[in-house]
């Protein structure tokens, strides 16, 4: 009976020009070679963390979601040429919710606040948004690998002290790989078993996965070339045919760390997998928080922003009693259903498009009949002057017919 491994390490075809399995078929061979677990560590990105989550609970195979993150050189704020182009590489992978919400703050701001050639996030950030997440120390372009291989093992060693005090004892892995064609994965290799021993650290066994069969490994080097448009015949290009990145069998696995004399690494992925146990809340609408100023009640400021637009509209619409009965039963109903948020969010981000001159049509369909949104500047027609229904687009008795938690709002 082969051993129960999980791979952590995984590129998808949403690390783009340079991982080849589309989820699919990654999901199909992983059971294949008999896995109930596997990880995506896309590069940079959370783009195929959701066509996962649902491809893997469909077809019985824990989803873990994570990804490889870039490194700055030395800070994400810095983009100096020559210097932070260079970057090393670090796997985090969700543990709960907290993690997945600390993973997508973290990628956000790497491509927000961090992008040089690639987007990028600092210890700092980590030390910011590290609750909830496992830390894998990657492959050789890993930090703490790189350092190992270039023989610089105390600094290598301080660093990996620093990450387990960042992410906790229990969440800090290093990351062991059988690439011996590969001299400095093999260095750094035997560097990080002999840090796990005396620096008490747990391993794990990763293949960087970037295709699943050795013989993808050609269609991978297409890709490969597509993305640094290098010419096929440059012996200086970077390629991955010179070792094997597919993704190896439990036992493959099981035989280099038993070659090794490491079998924790094995087991350890399976530790690994059983902390791992986020599920995404699908089927929701999940609504951001509107920050409202000194905290007022969303209804309030609400009201408050109805009728300075009904004052700065005088032009348009008179502020006459069929306009306060109007306005006053919207609020009303707005109020009933608790919408308030929706209608601060979505005139926010008009608003600022209108202040920066992206074009906004004038809006469309039952929508144009309110006047809380005509008087947001959500909308652009008077939905009085053309005898316009509210009900249309919302109403009384749908407001006692809803549940606020359906629609991701809470009081």
């Amino acid at each position: 009976m082969p051993p129960q491994f999980t791979h952590l390490h995984v590129h998808t075809h949403y690390s783009l020009l340079d991982g080849l399995p589309k989820i699919d078929e990654l999901l199909a061979y992983v059971q294949k070679l008999g896995m109930n677990s596997v990880a995506i560590t896309d590069h940079g990105a959370l783009y195929g963390a959701v066509e996962f989550y649902k491809k893997a609970k469909k077809a019985g195979v824990k989803p873990l979601i994570g990804c490889e993150v870039y490194m700055a050189f030395e800070r994400m704020g810095q983009k100096r040429p020559n210097i932070d182009d260079k970057r090393y590489h670090l796997i985090l992978l969700a543990k709960n919710e907290i993690g997945y919400r600390n993973l997508v703050k973290l990628v956000t701001k790497s491509h927000l606040e961090g992008f040089y050639y690639k987007p990028r996030v600092d210890d700092e950030l980590l030390a910011l948004h590290y609750e909830g997440l496992i830390a894998l120390s990657a492959c050789v372009k890993g930090r703490i690998p790189f350092l190992a291989a270039s023989n610089k093992l105390e600094e290598a060693a301080e660093l990996a002290k620093k990450y387990q005090k960042v992410f906790g004892q229990e969440n800090f892995f290093l990351e062991i790989q059988q690439h011996p064609s590969i001299p400095e994965s093999a260095k750094a290799t035997t560097a990080l078993i002999d840090f796990s021993k005396k620096l008490n650290m747990p391993l794990v066994a990763t293949n960087d996965c970037h295709y699943l069969r050795p013989d993808d490994a050609e269609a991978q080097d297409i890709l490969m070339l597509i993305n640094t448009g290098a010419k096929i015949d440059n012996p200086q290009r970077l390629t991955m045919k010179n070792a094997d990145f597919s993704m190896r069998t439990p036992q493959e696995m099981a035989d280099f760390c038993q070659q090794e004399r490491v079998p924790e690494a094995i087991s350890n992925t399976q530790l690994v997998s059983e902390m791992c146990n986020f599920e995404f809340k699908l089927g929701q609408t999940q609504l951001p928080t509107f920050q409202t100023p000194d905290n007022q009640n969303p209804n309030d400021y609400l009201k408050k922003l109805c009728y300075e637009g009904l004052t700065k509209k005088s032009d348009q619409i008179e502020n006459n009693q069929t306009t306060q009965e109007r306005l006053s039963y919207e609020l009303s109903v707005i109020e009933g259903t608790g919408f308030a948020p929706y209608f601060l969010i979505v005139q926010d981000f008009v608003n600022w498009a209108k202040q920066n001159r992206i074009v906004v049509g004038p809006g469309r369909g039952s929508a144009a009949g309110s006047l809380v949104s005509f008087l947001l500047n959500i909308t652009e027609v008077e939905p009085i002057k053309y005898d316009l229904l509210f009900e249309r687009f919302l109403s009384a008795s749908f407001a006692y017919s809803i549940k606020k938690e359906d629609f991701g709002i809470y009081d």
